[in-house]
Parts: structure tokens; C-alpha cells; sequence
């Protein structure tokens, strides 16, 4: 059964806590975006501006460039996950290591160009694999449905991976996302800018958990 997760993309700490207020009565794991302003073509929230409800799991997705720069940072923070790119302008499996030695899980994210043979190294040290199919740095965007193939090349390398999706999950996907293999749909425009963040969420879970043929 996939998990909905919503996202928390935003630039500034008043943004970021009326995000959080959106989802407050139905959020139980988030996914939060970081960027450096050069890997993603915007600057969003600081690390030292992050803060959830203790009940709830957080991810912590790093659109930067160096990420041993932010690691420590992220580490100190005790999240459920610390999602970096392999498209990162240093080597990440040693931060992986790092990640996972403090008993935090390690994600790899992966852009829509990188094919997963080319990094197979880290997909086999990753918890987590999250398939990249939107806009750097942004909600909404179209997700782009021939992604889902990476979904078996991911498990062909690690077959025990959490895989997630990030970009464009909508209830006119989500079903056919989860039916495609991908355990966690993180949806950002499609609850955050709905009228009703919680019936869009609700939406979604059925759309996931809901009986069907391929």
C-alpha cells in the first residue's frame, strides 16, 4: 500500500508554518524541500527554520550541490529520512554512510535524466529511492508516467528499496503510481494549494488503496 506524504516547499519561516498548518489534521509523515539556490534554481527554507510535530515522521529532501555541508545540519535535526541527489557536484555515498550509521534513514533521489545503472553503487547502499519527475524547487508540474520504468530497474539493483515519486502526483495518477510499484507518493500542488487540503489528501488515499487490474 502506497503512503501519501505531503510536501512542505517553501521559502520562508511563515510559509513554512502555514504549510504545515494545511495539513496539520491528516499529516503523519512530510516531506520537506531544501535547496542551495544552484542545484534547484530557488532558494527555499534554511535547515535551522525546519520543525515538525514530534508525532510525525519527516523527510528531508537536499536539492543541493554539496550536501556535506548540509548533512551535519540535517543530522541534528533526527529525521525519519535525509533524501540527497546523485546528481550532487560530490561523491554521496560516504554521506549515505554517515546518514545511515546514526540510525536516520539514507535516500538517493534520482532526476529524470539519470539512468539507475549509472549509479548503482548507491542505490544498493540506499533505503530510500526516490524518482524525480517534476520541477526542481517548485509544486505542480506534470508527472512524467515513462519515470515508472525506473521502478524496476531500482529493484533489479536493490530489491528491498523504499521507492518514492516525486512530481506531479495527482488523483489521476496516484492509483496508477502505486499499482506501478511506488511505495511513497510525495504530492505537493495537489494538497497544498487544493481549497481543501484534507479532502484532497483523502482523495488520494482512496485512489491508492483502492482494488484494480493493470
Amino acid at each position: 500500500m502506497a503512503t501519501i506524504v505531503p510536501c512542505v516547499t517553501v521559502s520562508t519561516p511563515e510559509e513554512y508554518k502555514a504549510s504545515l498548518e494545511r495539513v496539520h489534521l491528516f499529516a503523519q509523515r512530510i516531506h520537506v524541500d531544501i535547496s542551495d539556490g544552484v542545484f534547484a534554481p530557488i532558494t527555499l527554507i534554511e535547515p535551522t527554520q525546519i520543525w515538525w510535530p514530534q508525532e510525525w515522521l519527516a523527510d528531508i529532501h537536499a536539492m543541493v550541490s554539496q550536501p556535506s555541508v548540509y548533512v551535519p545540519q540535517l543530522i541534528a535535526l533526527k529525521p525519519h529520512m535525509i533524501t540527497l541527489h546523485a546528481e550532487a557536484k560530490e561523491d554521496i555515498l560516504p554521506l549515505l554512510q554517515q546518514i545511515k550509521q546514526v540510525g536516520i534513514k539514507a535516500g538517493v533521489g534520482l532526476l529524470k535524466s539519470t539512468v539507475p545503472s549509472d549509479v548503482a553503487g548507491l542505490i544498493e547502499a540506499a533505503d530510500h529511492v526516490m524518482i524525480f519527475s517534476g520541477d526542481l524547487g517548485k509544486y505542480g508540474g506534470t508527472a512524467s508516467m515513462m519515470q515508472l520504468e525506473k521502478v524496476r530497474l531500482v529493484k533489479n539493483i536493490n530489491a528491498g528499496v523504499e521507492i518514492g515519486w516525486d512530481g506531479g502526483v495527482s488523483v489521476d495518477n496516484a492509483f496508477s503510481l502505486a499499482q506501478g510499484g511506488v511505495d511513497v507518493l510525495n504530492t505537493g500542488g495537489a494538497i497544498q494549494k487544493a481549497k481543501d487540503p484534507h479532502a484532497a489528501y483523502d482523495a488520494l488515499v482512496k485512489e491508492v488503496n483502492k482494488q484494480g487490474v493493470m
